[in-house]
């Protein structure tokens, strides 16, 4: 009988879920009032799915099929031509992981985990490059919808937040570098320099000079491209069901305040601890991302389990004005950069085979968060300079 994943009935972690688990909810409780609390808790829940969850999804399809059709016609392969020569002297790692850039850009942090199971991809690397590829999938994890999603809000005051998101972007990208970067140096001192990745016998060569498509005409390609991309995005969109609804409605129940000061039971309701909190930090948060409320800081939070929870937030802050332009360039930077690794580091590195960096894997990419951060909250202030 397989014992590995087997515990006594009772556990030390079981007293601590229950006290946390009761304290949480006891707290929401003893300020909402326990028919107000569910009521809210159902009903924030219920409005999140209308909501934000299909207008997500809604994004991921268009996205998705835009995807596929520029990697069907050669696009995203002239685009990591241009990449390639960039990846080494600037994150330290071979060109063909530009590849693995593209796809979690267009697709979420474990599309870089099919590549990295590939020879004819693992044999460009070294064996302390590989866990490496962790920190950089989960740098661009889905970045286009990201930055889909940021275009598409209004700002209170009119205009767009095209410019803050490509920012964030920047941002992102930054702190990538740097999670990388970090996570080089701690392989670095596990693995022998000159070990190869790809142990195998054969060593056929990836031909960068080639690119697969379906089969048909062109017409039949663009239309299969376009709709197996929309499938991809509808997959992405029930996905991304779970974490919105219960990490969003936890963190916003922790974040909102009630409808004129009374609880109701209605949705977005909630006892503002989070504010509270970032009040306190307000003195770090303030000159290092430059928030312009204290709400702001439950999307990053929330960033480090769900993107697609996170940004599920941002709408709200926007309509009310608790989130400006600084804001959004620092929101498309972190989410985009923390991608919920929080929730995917472990699953990718167990698959990865290095369960024992992930550790040093996700205190590189927290290091890497923040910088994305910063990047971009520095990077607007001297844009808006100009």
């Amino acid at each position: 009988m397989n014992t590995t994943n087997m515990k006594k009935v009772y556990s030390l972690e079981t007293l601590i879920f229950i006290v946390v688990f009761f304290g949480l909810f006891g707290y929401l409780g003893s300020k909402m009032g326990l028919p107000n609390m569910m009521n809210t808790l159902m009903n924030t829940a219920y409005a999140l799915l209308l909501d934000t969850v299909f207008y997500i999804m809604a994004i991921s399809v268009i996205a998705g099929a835009i995807g596929s059709i520029f990697t069907e016609f050669g696009v995203i392969a002239v685009i990591n031509s241009l990449l390639a020569p960039l990846m080494k002297p600037i994150f330290g790692l071979p060109g063909a992981s530009a590849i693995g850039v593209m796809a979690t850009f267009l697709s979420d942090n474990p599309a870089i985990l099919t590549l990295a199971d590939d020879p004819s991809f693992r044999r460009y690397f070294k064996k302390y490059q590989l866990p490496a590829l962790t920190n950089l999938g989960t740098g661009f994890g889905m970045g286009l919808i990201i930055i889909t999603f940021m275009i598409g809000l209004s700002p209170k005051d009119g205009g767009t937040f095209v410019l803050p998101a490509f920012i964030g972007l920047i941002g992102a990208v930054i702190g990538s570098i740097v999670s990388v970067r970090i996570m080089l140096h701690f392989t670095k001192k596990e693995f022998d320099l000159e070990e190869e990745a790809y142990e195998g016998n054969d060593k056929s060569i990836m031909r960068s000079d080639m690119r697969i498509v379906r089969e048909g005409s062109v017409a039949s390609r663009a239309m299969n491209a376009l709709l197996d991309g929309g499938k991809q995005g509808v997959n992405l969109g029930f996905e991304i069901i779970p974490g919105v609804l219960i990490i969003c409605t936890l963190v916003m129940m922790f974040t909102n305040s009630p409808t004129n000061g009374v609880f109701t039971g209605a949705a977005y309701e909630g006892v503002g601890l989070l504010p509270a909190i970032g009040s306190k930090l307000d003195f770090i948060l303030k000159p290092l991302f430059g928030f312009t409320t204290a709400e702001c800081i439950s999307v990053p939070i929330t960033a480090l389990g769900a993107a697609g929870a996170a940004i599920g937030l941002i709408p709200g802050l926007v309509a009310s004005g608790a989130a400006t332009a600084n804001d959004i360039a620092v929101f498309t930077a972190m989410c985009m950069c923390f991608s919920g690794y929080l929730s995917t580091h472990v699953a990718m590195m167990s698959v990865l085979k290095f369960p024992k960096l992930t550790g040093k894997s996700i205190l590189s990419h927290t290091i890497g968060g923040l910088c994305s951060g910063i990047s971009a909250h520095l990077i607007f202030t001297l844009v808006s300079m100009l």
